[in-house]
């Protein structure tokens, strides 16, 4: 029995071992991170038409001739077909309650959501003065992007790399070691996130309904910058020097 326990915690010594994420030798377990700054260069818009009529027919014949209007004067914005999704309608009866609280028709509600990819952010205060013109009910959503996203997200990646290793040299180095090979990488993170600068370029807008708060004025609006982020868990070898 007590030669069964010693093999059987050997084999659990092992097995912890071979799940383990640092070495059994001398080692240095390093954060590296990283950060980039982009200013935005393009604008997903999301906007919706809705109509109410006694008839489904005529509510969707409604919102279909205003985003038909809509669409038509997209090509000064320099919006071609790639950049836009509007295919979908849907039709619903709305009701509401008497005063005897019984439920009664109004009609039907026609509704299409748009999606709009602006490549020119500055065209955006004017664009949205276009759609609202045009009898479009609702911007929804703003969302300002760059379009270089896929290789600065490789490049804060790169930058995190360089450094862990500038860091495990570092300590290495104080502790008179040097650096070994890497043991293993055990995890990474990539994000980005929005934080308000001082570039006055791009307007920061509020929606409200189908209405731009102050409209008669040119408002003056913050910048959003877009910071991208990454950060990496490696494990290095030690090696005395």
């Amino acid at each position: 029995m007590k030669n069964l326990s010693i093999l059987a915690l050997l084999a659990f010594s092992s097995f912890s071992y071979a799940n383990s994420s640092v070495p059994n030798n001398r080692h240095v377990s390093i954060v590296g991170t990283a950060q980039l700054k982009a200013i935005p260069d393009i604008v997903v818009i999301k906007l919706e038409v809705k109509s109410l009529k006694t008839k489904s027919i005529d509510a969707k014949k409604v919102v279909d001739d205003r985003v038909n209007n809509f669409l038509d004067g997209l090509a000064k914005f320099n919006i071609d077909e790639e950049n836009v999704s509007a295919s979908s309608i849907t039709t619903q009866p709305n009701y509401s309650y008497s005063k005897n609280n019984k439920q009664e028709l109004d009609g039907y509600t026609a509704s299409r959501n748009i999606k709009i990819t602006l490549n020119d952010i500055k065209l955006l205060n004017s664009f949205m003065d276009f759609a609202l013109s045009v009898k479009i009910d609702e911007i929804s959503s703003i969302e300002l992007k760059s379009s270089k996203a896929d290789s600065l997200k490789d490049e804060v990646n790169a930058l995190a790399v360089k450094n862990a290793k500038e860091k495990g040299k570092s300590l290495a180095n104080a502790f008179d070691a040097k650096l070994g090979k890497i043991y293993s990488i055990n995890s990474t993170s990539n994000n980005s996130r929005y934080r308000y600068g001082a570039n006055s370029d791009i307007e920061r807008i509020k929606v409200t309904g189908s209405r731009i708060s102050n409209p008669s004025r040119t408002g003056k609006y913050l910048q959003e910058n877009i910071v991208f982020s990454a950060s990496i868990n490696v494990v290095f070898d030690l090696e005395v020097k």
